[in-house]
């Protein structure tokens, strides 16, 4: 049987409310932990590795902590430098626990190996005791440790050290390596497939992977050789089997390099629960090094004025970390100010070859290499102009990070002052006349601005009519530019969806201390109109002081100044037209006070309404079981939300809140946090579907139902 037209009111207004609210979040533990004693003897001080798996990202600030059980004795006088194979901010001891601060970032899956050195001291007892690990995301996870008999310890440090040999002892160098002749202890003799583990003095010696046929055990190549932090494990081959002897040798394309820092070191080299220890090397800071890495390099900017817009380039070279295809090159600037919201893969080239993807995230940029990106340590990084990045706006020295595959290197300083080449609008501080634009063909001499509040210190709404652009705009590339004089208050953040040009919501707004940036989210060709209305919600408010002020407009691709309008504050202006946008009201019922500033949709109708026009969706919104899915489109049209989706993934981001789907799945992440969607997205005619309350709910927006129309309305 057929259902009634009638009852999808019901429906969908049933939908909407039995819609959870709040997801409950996941709880997340460590996996596959490993944590063994250099040293298993009863009483005797031992290092300890640790090895675990993440199921949540660590950030650089983020803890670990490893507590062990209370029959160990933990010395206080821990610090960074007692921890290998990660980077570390700072050490705390609480009784017996170690609490580690990453100076790094970790992604989920990737597995954490580090080495505390010193200060660990076994039980007195021998026994099987606990100790576990957490992070600052995740709960804990237990491994035991066998302690034996201190005579009897099989697994102690052999007394046999071993030489090491280097083709260079200059600092941060690409060094071929061989350690041994290591003469195995008691009976030991190796075996074919068997592990031996190399721990390395530091993780930063290392590359990324290392091929077998870099590496021979006894002679012959390894079978295998995998990576992880600080250790290298290799799998022994058919013509070292039954030798009771290690003699390892990693050839100079294996990408090993030596420590940046000059100062003594030793290998650690493991196999069948014994640990050798090789002698002690040097490592020179002043020697001479013919191909070593830089630590720093060199920035040119097109334009060292501050605030101005610029671009920057400069060579990098990673020594033994290599920047691969699909890899990910990270830029960090002095300040989030100077990167725009959203940024254009084609403006950042790595070696002459657009980027594959660029993401902003506050001061950083992420790259992500093009297909068919030559794997290499050297990169010339170029960021255009069209990138839209600008010089910090204070005049001074800076400089600029770059990090491939955990190697970040910092650029040599460079100075912003001075007047810029290509000046950016400066803030009015008198009123002043109306000027026509000099350098454009179109007329703006009827162009208007008004403002919706001309009472002294309160927040108002402002109107902005252009009777036409002499250069076209490009949709979420261009932007207006609003400045407001000094004594109007002018917030740090506005949301785009509080402005609007040609009633459609700005596709990112950027704020410069007075001046106001709006990028459009539809081109705006040449000598036509273009209306932008900010709305009373953006916060802008007036001056305090009674008198006539002075807004100007600029745009990004015209040169000077577009117009000019006095506004009155303070006094009756009759030129004041009535408000375009009213001031948004929380709703009362829902059929009779619809916010002004909401979009709304109707079920099975592929369009939806803002500021009474309509605009279509490629997929019409639809019910199923009792939620409500709408296309990714929705929140980027209408709600003016930046979205990114493909036929994989979708990122719905407001502000700093960041909410990410992955198409066919349940779960969901809003920032670190995983939550459980109440059906999964799906694609339609290449569409990804989300449920609307999820983005809505996370991002501080709110669902009505119009009983009057059957529709569905958002707002803010």
């Amino acid at each position: 049987m057929k259902k009634s037209k009638k009852a999808l009111p019901i429906v969908l207004a049933s939908a909407l409310a039995a819609t959870p609210f709040v997801a409950v979040p996941q709880a997340y533990a460590v996996e596959k932990l490993d944590v063994s004693a250099d040293n298993d003897g009863a009483g005797k001080e031992s290092d300890y590795d640790i090895k675990f798996t993440l199921e949540e990202d660590l950030s650089s600030g983020d803890t670990i902590t490893v507590e062990f059980d209370d029959d160990f004795d933990v010395d206080d006088s821990i610090s960074k430098k007692d921890i290998s194979g990660i980077d570390v901010k700072k050490v705390e001891v609480d009784d017996n626990e170690v609490i580690i601060t990453v100076d790094e970032d970790f992604d989920e899956g990737d597995k954490i190996s580090f080495t505390i050195k010193k200060g660990i001291t076994n039980p007195d007892d021998k026994g099987t005791y606990d100790v576990s690990v957490e992070t600052e995301n995740e709960s804990s996870d237990t491994d035991e440790v066998e302690i034996k008999k201190s005579s009897s310890s099989s697994s102690s440090k052999s007394k046999n050290d071993y030489s090491v040999t280097l083709s260079s002892k200059a600092a941060g160098e690409k060094v071929s390596l061989k350690l041994g002749k290591i003469s195995l202890k008691g009976s030991d003799e190796l075996e074919t497939n068997s592990t031996i583990t190399v721990t390395f003095p530091e993780k930063g010696m290392l590359p990324s992977s290392i091929d077998e046929d870099d590496v021979k055990v006894n002679g012959t190549t390894a079978k295998s050789v995998s990576i992880s932090g600080s250790s290298v494990d290799i799998k022994i081959p058919s013509g070292a089997d039954s030798d009771d002897y290690i003699t390892l040798e990693f050839d100079k394309s294996a990408g090993i390099e030596n420590p940046s820092s000059g100062d003594k070191y030793v290998f650690k080299v493991k196999y069948d629960g014994t640990t050798y220890e090789s002698d002690q090397f040097e490592i020179t800071k002043n020697g001479s090094s013919n191909s070593s890495a830089s630590d720093s390099f060199t920035v040119n900017l097109s334009d060292p004025a501050a605030g101005a817009r610029t671009s920057y380039t400069f060579d990098a070279d990673f020594g033994n970390k290599e920047l691969k295809e699909d890899g990910e090159l990270i830029l960090e600037f002095p300040s989030s100010d100077m990167v725009p919201g959203i940024v254009t893969a084609s403006d950042f080239l790595l070696n002459g070859k657009s980027a594959r993807k660029a993401t902003a995230m506050g001061n950083r940029i992420a790259l992500v290499a093009p297909t068919g990106f030559k794997a290499t340590s050297k990169v010339k990084v170029e960021v255009t102009y069209g990138a839209w990045i600008s010089n910090p706006k204070t005049a001074g020295s800076y400089t600029l990070k770059a990090t491939v595959s955990g190697r970040t290197l910092e650029s040599k300083s460079f100075s912003i002052g001075g007047s810029s080449v290509n000046p950016t609008p400066t803030n009015p501080t008198n009123p002043t006349t109306p000027v026509p634009v000099p350098n454009t063909s179109t007329n703006n001499s009827t162009a208007t601005i008004a403002l919706t509040q001309n009472a002294l210190g309160k927040q108002t709404g402002v109107n902005v009519a252009i009777k036409g652009l002499g250069v076209g705009l490009q949709k979420q590339r261009d932007f207006i530019e609003v400045v407001f004089p000094v004594g109007y208050k002018v917030p740090a953040y506005i949301a785009p969806a509080n402005i609007s040009v040609n009633g459609v919501g700005a596709n990112f707004v950027a704020v410069r201390g007075q001046n106001v940036l709006i990028y459009p989210s539809q081109d705006i060709p040449a000598a036509t109109n273009a209306n932008i209305v900010i709305n009373p919600a953006a916060n802008i408010v007036n001056p305090a002081v009674k008198n006539t002020y002075s807004i100007s407009v600029f745009t990004s691709e015209e040169r000077g100044l577009l117009f000019a309008r006095a506004v009155g504050v303070g006094m009756p202006s009759p030129a004041q037209p009535k408000p375009v946008t009213p001031t948004p009201q929380q709703p009362q019922q829902p059929s009779t006070a619809i916010p002004a500033n909401s979009a709304s949709f109707k079920v099975n109708a592929a369009n939806f309404t803002l500021h009474g026009k309509t605009y279509p969706l490629s997929v019409a919104p639809y019910i199923d079981g009792n939620t409500t899915m709408v296309p990714a489109q929705f929140f980027k049209e209408a709600l003016a939300l930046t979205t990114q989706w493909n036929n994989t993934s979708v990122a719905v981001i407001s502000g700093t809140k960041v909410v990410k789907f992955t198409v066919g799945s349940k779960t969901a992440k809003v920032g670190k946090t995983d939550i459980q969607l109440p059906t999964p997205v799906v694609i339609k005619n290449g569409m990804p579907m989300i449920p609307i309350r999820t983005v809505t709910d996370n991002l501080g927006y709110k669902v009505g139902w119009d009983a009057k129309t059957s529709s569905v309305y958002v707002y803010k």
